[in-house]
Order: C-alpha cells, then structure tokens, then sequence
C-alpha cells in the first residue's frame, strides 16, 4: 500500500472528517468504524472489523455467559423447565401465523 498522508482540521469540539482517500485506503464507509492507537509520540489510525464493533452490552453479556459456561461446564446446559416450554408454545399460538415477507400495513415510525 503506499504512504498516504493528509492533513486535517480539528473543530472546537474536538471533531475532524476522515478525508475520502484515507477512508478508502481503510475500507470504512458510513457507520464504519476506526480506532485510534497513540504509541511512542505517533498516531495510527486502523480500520475496525465488523465483528468488533458489535453491540457492546451483547458483547459483555455473551462474554459473562462464556465465562460462566467455562468455570461450570456441568450447568450450562439445562433443558428448559416444562412449564416455560408449555407457556411459551400458549403464548406463541396465540400469536397465529406470521409471514416475514408480507407487506407492513399502516405507518410505521423508525
């Protein structure tokens, strides 16, 4: 890859635009992100894996979850209770069919 070099300008809140040709060097689009490394007076800049930019309290919960799973193998997987089972089968016959490919009706606020 070859050296790439831009200068920018930071805001009064601390705010800059990464330039399009770093953007592209990097392979981040919108909602893309980027993580800063400062290490012996230099700034890198490098691109963050999708994967990494999860959903952090996901992230947390699932790694608890591991964890948990690790220190007590014996536990961490149980069936589910009868009585949930019986519930959740009421609860979603009570739902009816549900296509995921049919139209939405009515206005719908995002």
């Amino acid at each position: 890859m070859p050296v790439i070099e831009e200068v920018c300008t930071i805001t009064a809140k601390g705010q800059t635009t990464v330039p399009k040709v770093v953007r592209q060097a990097l392979g981040v689009g919108y909602g893309g992100s980027i993580a800063f490394r400062v290490e012996g007076g230099c700034v890198s800049v490098h691109a963050v894996p999708e994967e990494a930019d999860a959903d952090p309290a996901l992230t947390a919960f699932l790694a608890l979850l591991e964890a948990d799973m690790a220190v007590r193998p014996a536990a961490a997987v149980v069936p589910v209770p009868e009585a949930l089972a019986t519930r959740l089968e009421t609860l979603v016959g009570e739902a009816g069919e549900v296509d995921p490919d049919a139209p939405i009706e009515g206005d719908v606020t995002l």
